[in-house]
């Protein structure tokens, strides 16, 4: 068999790329099919409605809760994956990453059932006067559940990439465990770190099944974009068309913000105690 010397070789059969365009057909076609529904002589009156301003802000602002709370919860749990071997450490990485295949619409009747008035902790939070269940705060729930994942996944895939050397050496001239921390180990990932924050960002955005079931769809309240977008095309399908492609040129500005980032890792700065 005859073997491709020279940078120019991919390795890729010529097969191949046949069926990768049709896969991007595949992904490709049902946006320019929405793009060409859109009834672009009244798209900005669409898109600018009250209602449709009032999801949006929602969507951004609860976005952007859910996914300071992605990093908060998301940064110890890709540490703890990614650096500490422990007994029944694939069993907790399997629970971690488990809303990735959960139907969001489960996630939403777990968390009712866990923060609901008559839920495990929610009938506790209730006879002090904390109401979860159905506020803007279920909404950040909700989006929390379903995005936490895609941080601890995309953070600890680049932990496992940088390895410990330069903390083995920061340790080594004696700075303690905190300031490896700050001064070493979160600078060395920070690509990654933001990559998955960016992604929790635009999962949050467009959840839909668990903020219907935990938070439900109160205007100004706990209806987001996507809710806003279902509840328009029952009603108005030109507008639900207009937002769906707002919803879509979000999410693609996010996620392409995601592989603006160094492909390569450099050293930190040397760590001093």
């Amino acid at each position: 068999m005859t073997q491709h010397s020279g940078t120019g070789y991919t390795g890729v059969p010529p097969w191949i790329y046949a069926i990768a365009a049709a896969g991007a057909l595949f992904v490709l076609l049902p946006l320019v099919a929405m793009v060409a529904k859109v009834n672009w002589p009244q798209f900005i009156p669409l898109i600018t409605s009250e209602s449709s301003l009032t999801a949006l802000g929602l969507s951004l602002r609860t976005s952007a809760a859910s996914t300071a709370l992605c990093i908060v919860f998301g940064v110890p749990l890709a540490l703890v994956l990614a650096r500490s071997p422990f007994p029944g450490q694939r069993l907790l990485r399997a629970f971690v990453l488990l809303p990735l295949v959960l139907p969001p619409v489960v996630g939403g009747i777990a968390l009712l059932y866990t923060f609901g008035r008559q839920g495990l902790l929610g009938k506790n939070l209730d006879l002090v006067g904390i109401q979860i269940a159905f506020s803007t705060t279920a909404v950040v729930l909700a989006q929390t559940f379903v995005a936490l994942p895609f941080l601890v996944v995309s953070l600890e895939g680049a932990l496992r990439t940088a390895g410990n050397k330069y903390e083995a050496v920061a340790a080594t001239l004696g700075a303690r465990p905190t300031t490896v921390l700050r001064r070493v180990t979160i600078p060395l990932v920070l690509p990654g770190l933001a990559s998955g924050a960016v992604l929790s960002f635009a999962r949050s955005l467009g959840e839909f099944g668990a903020t219907l079931t935990f938070a439900g769809s109160l205007q100004g309240v706990t209806r987001t974009l996507p809710l806003e977008i279902y509840l328009q095309r029952e009603t108005d399908a030109d507008a639900a068309v207009a937002l769906s492609l707002v919803l879509v040129a979000v999410a693609v500005a996010v996620v392409g913000l995601s592989y603006m980032r160094p492909r390569t890792l450099t050293a930190p700065a040397a760590a001093t105690p």
